[in-house]
């Protein structure tokens, strides 16, 4: 079974940026971050103006993440890798409130309390009947939230999109359960990077069941959990639910790097 979601990660922050009568919204992300972009759009929804800080010297003018966000409202600044690395710190945020003023905060990737009560409210009554939920996994926030929303005899299963070995740690600062784990075999190289092999499963996946995947969360995900069962690894339960975190607006940029690699591109 399949299901999309959208904007829970974001919903009640949000709601506390209008209730605290904040005019904008500041936060961090990659130039093809699908936070930068869910936050420009819904930051253009509700009424506020929308700043994003991206990391890296990477090239951004052809970058149709980014023109996404621009063509929504949001004022985009690149910033160095060493300074992107001071993003959460008291100092660096001050300094941003005296240029920007008043400011609502959102981290890197959306994740904090209210982002994780956001994501536990995306499974429902019905997906009781599973014996594992799969998941993709950046900062940890939606796994989290998840985690928090399972039954004791639930399995939760992350697919790592990136290497992070400290990331174990960082979702257990949101949930004190245990029915969870994490898989790391699966991220193609690190985030963002992707494989011919990941490009195939991906085409051929759409092409099957009329599904696109987007190359840097789900659709290693389900290459993994494909991979798992195909060499008798699969331990998790035969009812499994697969959440679709969406992502499909970076195929475009994707496309762009894929395209001077001289690499077939993926399908929409």
């Amino acid at each position: 079974m399949f299901r999309e979601i959208n904007f829970r990660k974001l919903n009640h922050n949000l709601t506390l940026a209008k209730q605290k009568g904040a005019e904008a919204l500041l936060t961090f992300g990659g130039p093809y971050s699908n936070h930068l972009s869910a936050t420009a759009a819904a930051g253009k929804i509700m009424g506020f103006k929308t700043v994003g800080y991206v990391r890296g010297e990477e090239e951004r003018s052809e970058n149709p993440t980014l023109k996404f966000c621009r063509a929504q409202g949001m004022e985009l600044f690149p910033i160095s890798r060493t300074e992107y690395r001071q993003k959460h710190t008291s100092q660096y945020l001050e300094e941003l409130r005296e240029k920007w003023g008043s400011f609502y905060h959102l981290p890197e990737g959306g994740t904090n309390a209210l982002a994780i009560k956001g994501c536990s409210e995306i499974l429902t009554e019905e997906d009781k009947e599973f014996d594992v939920i799969c998941s993709s996994v950046g900062t940890g926030g939606t796994l989290a939230g998840i985690i928090e929303s399972t039954n004791v005899n639930q399995k939760v299963l992350g697919f790592a999109a990136l290497k992070h070995l400290g990331l174990h740690e960082e979702i257990k600062k949101y949930t004190q359960r245990d029915n969870w784990e994490l898989n790391h075999d699966f991220t193609h190289g690190g985030y963002a990077k992707i494989s011919k092999q990941l490009i195939d499963f991906i085409n051929t996946f759409n092409k099957n069941f009329k599904i696109p995947l987007d190359p840097v969360y789900t659709g290693k995900m389900l290459f993994g959990i494909f991979e798992l069962i195909k060499n008798k690894q699969w331990k998790w339960g035969n009812n499994i639910l697969v959440i679709h975190t969406g992502g499909l607006q970076g195929i475009a940029g994707m496309n762009q790097k894929l395209i001077k690699k001289g690499w077939p591109e993926i399908t929409q």
